[in-house]
């Protein structure tokens, strides 16, 4: 190898170095700032239509912004919950259909290739954000499915680095409630809260996980945690909540995402 040679691979290190510096300030800034709640954040969500039904599309048309403003109404409620001065925290909004899917998640327990997945999406997220309004904070990008009975879809996700998160949904209007479950708990994530439920029985985790740890008796509750994604009814049942008036920010999700300060 030359000097020359050398030297030059000594400065592209060099650079790589100094972009991917400037990458985690640049998400440690915007982290911090999406959660100093001191101005509204801009959410867009991104329909997709995965299957390319003729059903699903046609639900698609019928989208708008109104569809998401339980969302918008739900932070602003909870917020005030907590004392926090700022009236409307986010502004949710319908962003244009894509009609690319993003990349998706490789299984659990892959850790190096869900680091690679995480800058894949980040990536791609930048690529097709497609949305003429004011450059969203967080971007969502809802893969919508035809509503048949009996069908599961794929766990959702939301990244606090980029914030953007992929959520699986029904294309069915009698589903928009839960649909606005799910995309509020990946917002929250996006924000840096985390989940709050035992991944292999479903069941929220005590305290944190609960919506009243306090309330007495214990069970069954009347709300869900929105982290701790269920309504405990017993200690082995849960219910999911069908639409954001039956869940609650609790104070570990608040504490999470600066709410309140810590005790």
């Amino acid at each position: 190898m030359t000097a020359s040679s050398g030297g030059f691979r000594k400065f592209r290190i060099a650079l790589l170095l100094i972009i991917l510096a400037a990458v985690a300030l640049d998400s440690w800034l915007t982290v911090l700032r999406s959660t100093d709640w001191t101005e509204p954040l801009w959410v867009v969500v991104y329909p997709i239509n995965l299957d390319q039904g003729a059903g699903v599309s046609s639900y698609l048309r019928t989208l708008d912004d109104a569809g998401f403003a339980s969302i918008q109404h739900y932070f602003s409620q909870q917020i005030r919950r907590y004392g926090v001065p700022l009236k409307h925290p986010l502004q949710v909004r319908l962003g244009p259909e894509l009609t690319q899917s993003p990349p998706l998640p490789p299984r659990p327990g892959e850790l190096l290739a869900t680091m690679l997945w995480s800058l894949k999406l980040r990536y791609w997220a930048a690529v097709n954000d497609a949305y003429e309004g004011p450059r969203p904070d967080i971007r969502v990008f809802a893969l919508y499915y035809p509503a048949e009975a009996g069908r599961r879809l794929a766990h959702s996700t939301g990244l606090q680095k980029g914030m953007v998160s992929v959520v699986h949904v029904f294309a069915a209007a009698e589903m928009e409630g839960s649909n606005n479950v799910v995309i509020a708990h990946e917002v929250l994530h996006t924000l840096g809260a985390t989940d709050k439920y035992d991944l292999a029985s479903g069941q929220p985790i005590f305290p944190q996980g609960y919506a009243e740890p306090e309330r007495a008796p214990l069970l069954p509750q009347r709300y869900a945690e929105i982290m701790g994604a269920y309504i405990p009814e017993s200690e082995t049942q849960a219910n999911m909540p069908t639409h954001l008036s039956q869940t609650l920010v609790g104070a570990h999700t608040a504490l999470e995402i600066g709410w309140r300060a810590a005790p």
